[in-house]
């Protein structure tokens, strides 16, 4: 397991304009390519835009997965020898998602589907995700949580037990959401020991307003890269899968040592599935 790139990709998606939004995403590949990324990260619906008053109005927004924007996408990591996450308004059958999908040289790799819920935007139309998979990329394995999904430890917890060295974050960040960033992301960065990725949008839908500030935290807690509130940027940083692996966190050998993953209690925290 060797470093590598990440990229963050803060953006302002029009809603309901595919066609520009996946245009966008498709050029910021090519740069998030060309500065070195392995791996380039795009907010949450920035394909389709957030702020939908009804699953009806946000249905010719939707897409299938796989299907047209995941192959364009997967051409492209082709093209460019990337991965990229990037989140859509998933359409299966007449039940939409909040999703996120993963595609690399190979063609469409997985497809997550946001677990919680908040009664905000278009989430209040779509059904509940059921796993949270980690998922291999060869290089590192990385585990999704959707906007909402990061104010959950036991979600964080999980996969990061299940092996995830990055977790990543496409989120939709409105304001009122500020406790996110200001210290969620660092707070399941360093109780995991994982690298946390959080790719926020910016702008203005519909009278909400977006506060940006998407982040690249490293598994000590530390930020590595942040985004301001307004702009659209690209964040790029090292990840070491090497480093998420270590969980033990040394102060001085032999005599103050911690370890947050491994030194839990399972036996005390039974309530937790109930």
């Amino acid at each position: 397991m060797q470093p590598f790139q990440i990229a963050v990709v803060q953006m302002d998606p029009r809603i309901s304009d595919r066609v520009h939004n996946r245009a966008a995403i498709l050029s910021k590949m090519e740069s998030a390519s060309a500065a070195g990324a392995r791996l380039v990260v795009f907010p949450e619906c920035a394909l389709s835009g957030y702020v939908f008053d009804s699953a009806a109005a946000a249905v010719p927004s939707t897409e299938t997965v796989p299907g047209e924007t995941t192959d364009l996408i997967a051409d492209a990591c082709r093209k460019h020898g990337i991965y990229a996450i990037v989140g859509l308004l998933e359409r299966d059958g007449d039940t939409l998602y909040n999703s996120a999908f993963v595609a690399g040289p190979q063609g469409l790799v997985a497809n997550y589907r946001k677990c919680h819920l908040p009664f905000l935007g278009i989430d209040r139309y779509v059904g509940q995700g059921a796993e949270l998979p980690v998922i291999d990329l060869g290089f590192v394995r990385i585990g999704i949580l959707i906007c909402y999904d990061v104010r959950f430890p036991e979600a964080a917890r999980t996969l990061t037990l299940r092996g995830a060295d990055v977790i990543v974050v496409p989120t939709n960040w409105p304001e009122g959401a500020e406790s996110a960033p200001e210290f969620l992301t660092r707070a399941r960065a360093w109780e995991n020991r994982v690298y946390v990725a959080a790719c926020n949008r910016v702008g203005e839908e519909r009278g909400a307003r977006f506060i940006g500030r998407s982040q690249i935290v490293a598994p000590d807690g530390t930020i590595l890269q942040q985004a301001d509130g307004m702009s659209e940027t690209m964040l790029i940083a090292e990840i070491d899968p090497m480093r998420a692996r270590d969980k033990k966190i040394i102060i001085k050998a032999g005599e103050f040592e911690m370890d947050p993953v491994y030194g839990r209690r399972p036996e005390l925290y039974g309530g937790l599935s109930n």
